[in-house]
């Protein structure tokens, strides 16, 4: 009775190892290799809006075009943060009021911001000027790429684990300086 129930027990094992494990090792290196695409082009789209100052709609296509081609549906967050120097005067209307100081004003720029100069109402070209969106150096640029749906990974260890996983597992915040302006 006792050998039936090693027999059993090592039959178990030998299907986790020879089946089971293998499946999960491999959908788990199908959800890195997604991560370290998503992760290449999250970090050459930062970098190039950085080095040119804006972004075109080809670079934003670009980069949805990159997230896309890993089969993951994922979200991307922009912001834009500008900082202004205000002089200070106690009549505006009259520039010998100068205080000899400034203000410091902080403007920040939000996804739909951005995106509604990159693709306005009108049917302009792609590479109109008026369809670049502009920043000056010393702004900063900042990008979250994040996936909403359940990757074939996490899927099959909530299969095997009788779980729930939550559906973000990559998440990717990158961000920096503007160093140049592209007129």
């Amino acid at each position: 009775m006792m050998n039936s129930f090693l027999k059993l027990f090592a039959v178990l094992i030998a299907v986790l190892l020879l089946y089971l494990y293998p499946i999960s090792a491999a959908f788990e290196q199908q959800d890195d290799i997604s991560e370290l695409v998503a992760l290449r082009a999250t970090t050459q789209f930062v970098d190039a809006v950085r080095d040119k100052g804006g972004i075109t709609p080809t670079m934003y296509n670009d980069l949805m075009s990159a997230l896309a081609a890993t089969g993951n549906t994922f979200v991307v967050d922009m912001e834009h943060g500008s900082k202004k120097y205000v002089p200070v005067y106690l009549d505006p209307t009259r520039p010998e009021t100068f205080q000899n100081t400034y203000e410091i004003h902080y403007d920040s720029y939000y996804q739909a911001d951005i995106l509604s100069v990159l693709f306005p109402g009108t049917s302009a070209a792609k590479d109109d000027p008026g369809r670049r969106y502009q920043m000056h150096v010393g702004d900063h640029f900042s990008v979250v790429v994040r996936n909403v749906n359940r990757t074939a990974g996490t899927l099959y260890f909530d299969f095997l684990a009788n779980t729930i996983s939550p559906n973000e597992k990559i998440v990717i915040p990158y961000g920096g300086v503007i160093r140049n302006e592209v007129d």
